[in-house]
């Protein structure tokens, strides 16, 4: 019987691996039921790309008010050059997972093509799972401390809590700048918030209809922003416990439901915008329903870094191992914080 060669193993790996296709997420044992990070946010067409040693953008932070007036014919000229340039600056994550393949039980005891696909493609989905369920656990999760080196910068560091109506969304946590930002310099640079009691037309729902018109700021001034057009622009996020309310007053609504017993689930809109249930919020007490506009919020990766799928090597110190890496540097920014919104029961 012939040996087989770590060549030999790398090519059998990477033939499987083009007969899967390139990293089609196969699932087999999911914790949650639904992943809004990985299957909307890091589509291709939603994700933007860029290189660098870190992730920076340019704002615009304040108007020249003292240029603008109503002047006379022969009134003397008086020009001013005002600092209206701030910079936005975050620094690149990583995130990553792995599989393996063992020599002796993976490679000489499934000889077969069609066993060794048994022995990778559930292997590889299960990592693949892995890391969309860490993308998923960190999107959602706390913001990270001003020590922290390893998490993204999360929802809840860009989109912030506060129980006064208006755009109070300030620093998240005990950070003094967000993204780089004095918000000394830059006080446009806050998201809106509100609190309401009760998931009610005349609480949540009128409440949200109010934040909905004041995040939507339209320059009068034609510019070349960093993202443009409408498309599938707003997308409103919340957990169970509200997502159900608001079924129940969008059926309570309907006069035509005829015989249907649940017909607003899995459709419940606002203003045409989907309202999405995000499994990770369920253990939130303040039931947050967060108002994002992804023309102004999305994940930025890394050119040639986005889910790259190495060769399959052999493990060092470990003869018999042979691991596949799957890679991710990426981060996720938030270039207007003005139009987002969050409303909670209290923060």
């Amino acid at each position: 019987m012939a040996t087989l060669t770590a060549l030999d193993i790398a090519d059998l790996v990477a033939g499987t691996l083009r007969d899967l296709g390139p990293l089609r997420f196969q699932q087999i044992a999911q914790n949650l039921q639904y992943y809004e990070v990985f299957s909307k946010w890091f589509k291709k067409d939603k994700v933007v790309f860029d290189s660098g040693v870190g992730i920076q953008r340019t704002l615009m932070n304040r108007l020249d008010s003292t240029s603008s007036k109503h002047v006379g014919l022969l009134d003397t000229d008086q020009v001013n050059i005002p600092d209206v340039i701030d910079q936005l600056q975050i620094p690149w994550r990583h995130a990553q997972t792995s599989w393996a393949l063992i020599y002796q039980t993976d490679i000489l005891m499934n000889r077969g093509k069609s066993l060794i696909f048994n022995v990778v493609k559930p292997r590889r989905a299960a990592a693949l799972l892995g890391l969309v369920e860490e993308l998923e656990e960190r999107a959602w999760g706390s913001a990270p401390s001003t020590t922290d080196k390893l998490l993204p910068f999360s929802i809840q560091y860009w989109i912030v809590e506060n129980n006064s109506v208006g755009f109070n969304g300030g620093l998240p946590g005990s950070h003094t700048t967000i993204g780089g930002v004095d918000l000394a310099d830059s006080p446009n640079f806050k998201n809106y918030t509100g609190q309401y009691t009760s998931v009610t037309k005349s609480d949540l729902i009128k409440k949200l209809r109010t934040a909905h018109r004041k995040i939507r700021f339209v320059s009068p001034v034609t510019l070349d922003d960093y993202r443009g057009g409408m498309g599938d622009r707003y997308r409103l996020y919340t957990n169970e416990s509200v997502i159900s309310d608001l079924e129940d007053v969008g059926e309570a609504q309907n006069e035509n439901l005829g015989r249907e017993i649940a017909s607003m689930d899995g459709t419940i809109t606002f203003r045409r915008h989907p309202i999405v249930w995000i499994p990770k919020l369920d253990s939130r007490s303040d039931n947050p329903v967060y108002m994002i506009d992804h023309s102004t919020f999305y994940p930025v990766c890394l050119k040639g870094d986005y889910l790259r799928e190495s060769e399959a090597t052999k493990a060092p110190n470990q003869h018999n191992v042979f691991q596949v890496f799957v890679d991710l540097t990426y981060n996720y920014l938030c270039i207007d914080r003005r139009r987002n919104a969050v409303l909670s029961t209290g923060a």
